[in-house]
């Protein structure tokens, strides 16, 4: 391609003055682009960019220039703009994939440009700044046809005219949701939506009974443009309209077109069907009217204004059981739940209030929990099949329960053995506010794709009541247009739906569980409604919402304009629909009929696990054959298999362990202790951060080949390779998230008592980040609701001089949290300790999470390590005592502490001969060891002192919760040897760290009094 000094308008004359007679050749010339000028490269690989800062599109070239057809008499804003590419939306040109309407939304691509301001100034500005790399123009040929007198301008015209026409129709996929009539307020007057308006397309109403090729639109491959504008209003105007032109996926969007423009498999709404609509509404309304006047007060956190949420629901779920699916995981916040849990669910309303009659709770029962925050299960015969449907429990923190959902569905999905989410699956019911105000929101969804947290698509419904508590106004609750925006990072549709129009909200529903059976993907329905009530039945929301309330106390319920609807279309009598309310509130005073509660095979049995004590015995050890043959496959590595030098290190290192030629170090021992419930055929499922390699390289689940070809092959996990017939090892390096992927672990735990599942912090100090997830189900579930889970929890924690943020697992708290052998709080200091203890929590039949403060620089310590025979015999002590082969009589002093620090004390003893102290490490912090440390202090008759050795701060570790519990076992006041009191966990100047060491090290073994 040569370069060219024409300019376009010169090449117009020089190829088109003679050339009349051709329909093509009177309506093409070519327009050349810098590629820079036209959009940023952020798109998909079959859009790459360049090479060369210029792309060219000339028969079929996808090299060097762009170039463009365009139409002699328009500007470039008025062009067809259909680039050879097929990658949906994620094109920076927005093309359309068939070629049929081409970058219709170019304001949409880029605002604001001069490319889409079709302006020719800025085209011949172009022209003369670069003039050197004009080529020539592209050689025109075409099938040779009789010549046919023609006028050019009628056809230029009618050509335009079709584009538009595509245009036009793009437009209202991309835009038509923000002229929908889906506010039941009529609160949003929509400004004129000017992508939808034709004239933008150079369309005038001369034209509107004029016949156009429709493209892709479903219907009538021609139709007047009347009836095209008519047919993409009542698609994407109407009181249903969806967002889903951001889908990367073709076909996904030509799925949903033919659903939403020609309505495919929508239902047809019969007698029958619009007769069970209004009884539905009719029992949403009844139940919360009733409430209201049988308990005058009570909090409930009423459903009105939403009521359509519960046929939706019912016709899902029946839907769901018609396409396949067995169980459902339902999660939802207390907006509307006591209406689900009677309505949706079947239970009592009388069983709902019951503990409202009681003064006082059932002995032994724990704490108990309100009833908008109880959860359910139930078998439900549907229409479609019978289904399982289990609500979760769920705290008050809104949307904290959705990675706990998603983490029981795929326990449930495992255990039927459902590879791809066909036989359980989860709805999550969000409120509009939270979907948009909660961090975990974006981290769960950020889960759903992932190879070890998907769940083969949600449906996510969103109660948008256009309020949260007391603020309304969109520009205080969030940044973006829809609350339902943030859906839009997995590409999840988004069917907007006005609640007042209940037909509309059933065909949501059949549209959102086709198209998660179809694609295994995340959809969403924003269900806009309003809420009648305050925030709860004790509000006044015309104190601060007067304008919005005075609309809502003038306007009739939803099943109120829906009878009225039904009434005029002849399908209810006038009085048939006051008759269908009689009935229902009757019903509520007759005598409950519970759903059945049959037994389901693949439903998690805790009943073994209930009223266990912590201290039955769990046989740990292994025999030595079965621990030499598991050290064997522990460390065969495939031939060819190259692995990098400090792993080949590692693994000789492992092989001479398991001949017992060198001490076992930490991981060595924990995968001992994985290879061995494997072998027993207990599932081991372990998640976290960096979990496969190890924070701190020490225990390499995962090898990796490194002379891979690709990215995405050469790894080798050992521990997946034991025996013929093991059960499954999972090992995940999660996403940087800690509430959603703590929560995915406790739900799965919830679902998996027969399964060792454990979560691993990156460093204990960042567990917090799931801090609601810790003090509102792990700590507290089972007091508030019976839950049982054995979620293990690996924090890594120790003072080594790395400063605040990566020292400390806070004990502190989780000691704080715990009450009524609630949990499990250890900190082991040798491989045989976290072998048994791993073991432990799968072997003994007593299910409570177990938290782990597992160590750092011990995991290559000299002294930390642990002989074969400690794996072949013994056990978890929850207690160690001095090893030391002390003469118990001249000891004066015990030194109780808990982990990495004992190290340093125990160096200082022996460097010091100091034979009258005797060190006590406490593996077990909580249920408190109270017989054995009793027994340890009968052992030591003359002791004077006990001191109590920390690296933690005074007013942080386990001091403040140790101190008592010495004191009532001893007698004696302890003595504190540890950092003083500090608003920081710890010091990142590492000569104060040493100082303070020494200080902790000088008050715990100096000045021992003698016998």
């Amino acid at each position: 391609m040569t370069p060219c000094s024409r300019s376009p308008s010169s090449w117009n004359r020089s190829r088109w003055k003679t050339s009349t007679s051709s329909r093509s050749a009177c309506t093409r010339t070519w327009i050349f682009i810098p590629a820079s000028s036209c959009a940023p490269w952020a798109s998909p690989p079959r859009c790459s960019p360049p090479s060369s800062p210029w792309r060219a599109r000339r028969a079929g070239s996808r090299n060097g220039a762009r170039w463009w057809p365009t139409r002699r008499t328009r500007s470039l804003a008025r062009a067809s703009f259909t680039p050879d590419c097929n990658a949906g939306s994620s094109c920076p040109w927005r093309c359309g994939n068939d070629g049929s309407s081409g970058g219709a939304m170019k304001r949409d691509a880029l605002p604001g440009t001069a490319l889409y301001s079709g302006s020719l100034a800025y085209l011949a500005a172009l022209e003369e700044q670069h003039p050197e790399l004009i080529p020539a123009p592209p050689p025109v040929r075409f099938a040779k046809k009789e010549a046919v007198e023609v006028s050019d301008l009628p056809l230029l015209k009618c050509e335009a005219s079709q584009v538009g026409v595509l245009q036009l129709i793009n437009a209202h996929r991309f835009h038509g949701f923000r002229a929908a009539d889906l506010d039941p307020l009529k609160r949003q007057t929509h400004t004129h939506v000017v992508e939808l308006d034709p004239s933008n397309h150079g369309l005038t109403p001369a034209e509107l009974d004029q016949e156009f090729e429709c493209g892709s639109l479903a219907g009538p491959p021609r139709d007047t443009l009347r009836n095209i504008i008519q047919r993409a209003r009542t698609a994407y105007c109407g009181t249903l309209s969806a967002e889903y032109m951001y889908l990367t996926n073709t076909q996904r969007k030509r799925w949903l077109q033919r659903r939403l423009e020609g309505g495919e498999g929508a239902p047809a709404f019969d007698r029958d069907l619009q007769r069970w609509l209004l009884g539905q509404l009719t029992a949403a309304e009844t139940l919360e009217r009733t409430l209201h006047t049988r308990y005058v007060g009570q909090k409930r956190f009423s459903l009105e204004g939403g009521e359509s949420l519960i046929p939706l629901l019912n016709d899902l779920i029946a839907e769901s059981a018609r396409a396949g699916v067995q169980e459902i995981g339902l999660g939802m916040a207390h907006r509307g739940r006591l209406n689900v849990l009677h309505n949706v669910l079947g239970r009592s309303a009388v069983e709902l209030f019951e503990h409202a009659h009681h003064d006082e709770a059932e002995e032994g029962k724990g704490s108990g929990d309100v009833k908008y925050h109880q959860g359910f299960a139930a078998q439900l015969a549907t229409p479609g099949g019978p289904i399982r449907v289990v609500l979760a429990f769920n705290p008050s923190h809104l949307e904290i329960v959705n990675p706990v959902v998603e983490g029981w569905v795929r326990a449930q999905q495992q255990r039927r053995g459902d590879m791809d989410g066909s036989l359980v699956m989860p709805i999550l019911i969000h409120g509009d506010a939270a979907l948009a105000g909660q961090g975990v929101v974006m981290e769960t969804l950020n889960m759903a794709h992932t190879r070890g947290f998907s769940s083969g698509g949600t449906i996510h419904i969103v109660i948008n009541n256009q309020i949260g508590f007391t603020t309304s106004d969109p520009r205080d609750t969030r940044s973006s247009l829809y609350s339902t925006d943030v859906m839009k990072m997995v590409e999840a549709p988004v069917l907007h739906v006005n609640g007042d129009d209940p037909e509309a909200v059933i065909r949501a529903a059949r549209i959102a569980i086709a198209y998660r059976m179809a694609w295994k993907r995340d959809i969403t329905i924003d269900l806009i409604c309003y809420r009648r009530l305050g925030h709860n039945e004790q509000d006044e929301p015309m104190a601060t919402q007067p304008l919005m309330y005075r609309r809502i106390n003038a306007l009739p319920s939803t099943r109120a304009l829906y009878a009225e609807r039904l009434t005029q279309a002849g399908v209810i009598g006038a009085q048939e629909g006051e008759g269908m309310v009689d009935a229902y509130r009757a019903s509520l005073d007759a005598p409950a009929d519970h759903p059945a509660r049959t037994k389901n095979e693949f439903a998690a049995s805790w009943t073994p696990y209930k009223g266990q004590d912590w201290r039955t015995p769990a046989r740990t050890a292994i025999p030595e054959n079965r621990l030499q043959a598991l050290s064997r496959r522990l460390v065969d590595v495939p031939a060819g298999f190259t692995l990098h030098p400090r792993v080949r290190k590692i693994v000789d290192d492992r092989a001479r362990m398991g001949e017992g030629a060198q001490a076992l170090d930490w991981g060595m021992a924990e995968c001992l202790a994985y290879a061995s419930l494997l072998s027993d055929g207990v599932p081991v499922r372990l998640s976290g951060q960096d979990a496969g390699r190890g924070t701190f390289f020490h225990r390499h689940a995962v090898l990796h080949d490194q002379n891979r070809e690709r990215w995405d092959s050469g790894s080798y996990i050992p521990l997946q390779h034991l025996i013929p017939g093991q059960a499954n090892f999972l090992v995940i390096d999660s996403l940087l998230s800690e509430e959603a992927v703590l929560g995915f672990e406790y739900g799965y735990a919830g679902a998996a008592p027969d399964q060792l599942v454990i979560w691993e912090a990156q460093f204990g100090d960042f567990a917090n980040g799931a801090q609601v997830l810790i003090d509102q189900f792990i700590a507290a579930a089972e007091t508030k609701w019976g839950l049982l889970n054995g979620l293990v929890m690996l924090l890594p924690h120790g003072y080594e001089g790395q400063g605040p943020e990566h020292s400390s697992g806070r004990i502190e708290r989780y000691l704080q949290l715990a009450a009524e052998n609630n949990i499990q709080v250890t900190q082991p200091t040798t491989p045989s300790q976290i072998f048994h203890l791993l073991r432990r929590q799968i072997v003994r039949p007593y299910r409570k999470p177990l938290i782990v403060f597992t160590p750092k620089s011990l995991l290559r310590h000299p002294e930390a390590i642990s002989d074969r025979s400690e794996l072949t015999a013994g056990e978890f002590h929850v207690v160690l005592d001095d090893p030391r082969e002390l003469n118990a009589n001249p000891v004066t002093r015990l030194v109780f502490c808990s982990g990495r620090i004992y190290y340093d004390l125990a160096a200082a003893c022996r460097a010091g001969d100091l034979t009258r102290i005797a060190l006590i490490r406490v593996e077990q912090i909580y249920p408190f060891p109270d017989q054995e440390i009793s027994a340890l202090l009968k052992k030591y008759p003359h002791v004077q002192e006990i001191v109590w050795a920390q690296d933690e701060p005074m007013n942080q570790g386990v001091w403040r919760f140790i101190a008592y519990q010495l004191r009532q076992l001893s007698g004696f006041w302890l003595i504190y040897a540890g950092r003083p009191e500090s608003a920081s966990p710890a010091t990142g100047i590492a000569s104060l760290h040493k100082k303070q060491l020494a200080e902790i090290l000088a008050t715990a073994l100096e000045n021992a009094p003698e016998k």
